[in-house]
């Protein structure tokens, strides 16, 4: 599974943490700099996750009309793991289901 992380300057922790629960390319965007503004959403990804404490309501909306443009399963989550911990399991599943069924038909 393949995940967009916007916002948030240092993610090791939570890309660990992305990878225990199965994401295995993980992609990140500061939204410090003004280039990213101009998100595109890799082919392929599964989910976008918005660290909505570490981006401005400008760049929030780019990644939502991002997501919808690419048809990508959009969430959003303060930056601790406590807090995005179900969000990102439920995502997880969600995905691992929908592409099970995708390959059995």
């Amino acid at each position: 599974m393949s995940v967009l992380v916007i916002g948030g300057d240092n993610i090791c922790n939570i890309k660990e943490k992305l990878m225990e629960t199965g994401f295995d390319k993980i992609h990140h965007i500061s939204g410090r700099k003004k280039s990213d503004r101009k998100i595109r959403i890799p082919e392929k990804t599964d989910l976008v996750l918005v660290l909505v404490d570490y981006v401005g309501h400008s760049l929030t909306s780019i990644a939502k009309e991002e997501s919808k443009k690419s048809d990508v399963k959009i969430v959003f989550s303060k930056r601790s793991w406590v807090h995005m911990e179900n969000i990102i399991q439920d995502c997880a599943k969600e995905i691992s289901d929908a592409k099970r069924r995708y390959n059995w038909i």
